[in-house]
């Protein structure tokens, strides 16, 4: 899964083994577990907790230094979101920002322009809805997962008693060039 989401195969099976871990894990117990080297394992051990994915543990009487995930799922999701936040969709955003500060010369880099800000725009409303979900208690945000689909089918519902539905397929049909 860790290798799909852009980490590396090894840190993902550190991680895996971890997040399924009764106990917290030293460096040595993981690498004879896995079968990597020990420079591996602390290589991969730097890269989750500079995710912030990992905790370091001292056990009572025990010198060396113990990991584990976070044992709440929850919480783990939020820790890769606002990572992928901050490493992926920040930077994108400030690039989008310093393209839509340039004046336009032509038609082509007008259109460039619209595309951009068009990305922007829709980068920054997705923010705007993930710091709200950000806010809910894990139990409100499952809710509203559960939700789902209906959802869409009370805005439908809305949309059919205020006429507005008419109006947007009206809109839609006209942009296909399509009629009834």
């Amino acid at each position: 899964m860790g290798s799909r989401w852009g980490i590396n195969r090894t840190v993902g099976q550190i991680y895996a083994l971890l997040f399924v871990s009764q106990v917290p894990l030293n460096a040595d117990d993981m690498a004879d577990t896995l079968g990597f080297s020990r420079s591996n394992v602390s290589m991969g051990l730097k890269e989750l907790q500079a995710w912030r994915l990992v905790r370091l543990r001292h056990l009572p009487g025990d010198r060396r230094e113990y990991f584990e995930a976070p044992e709440d799922v929850w919480e783990i999701f939020r820790v890769l979101a606002t990572e992928r936040r901050r490493r992926e969709i920040e930077p994108t955003l400030s690039m989008l920002r310093s393209a839509l500060l340039v004046t336009p010369d032509n038609d082509a880099e007008r259109h460039a322009q619209a595309r951009m800000r068009e990305m922007h725009d829709l980068i920054e409303r997705l923010m705007s809805w993930f710091d709200e979900i950000q806010k809910l208690q894990p139990e409100t945000a499952m809710q509203l997962m559960d939700l789902g689909s209906k959802v869409t089918k009370v805005l439908e519902m809305r949309d059919a008693l205020t006429g507005r539905g008419r109006a947007r397929k009206a809109a839609e049909r006209a942009a296909d060039g399509t009629t009834d």
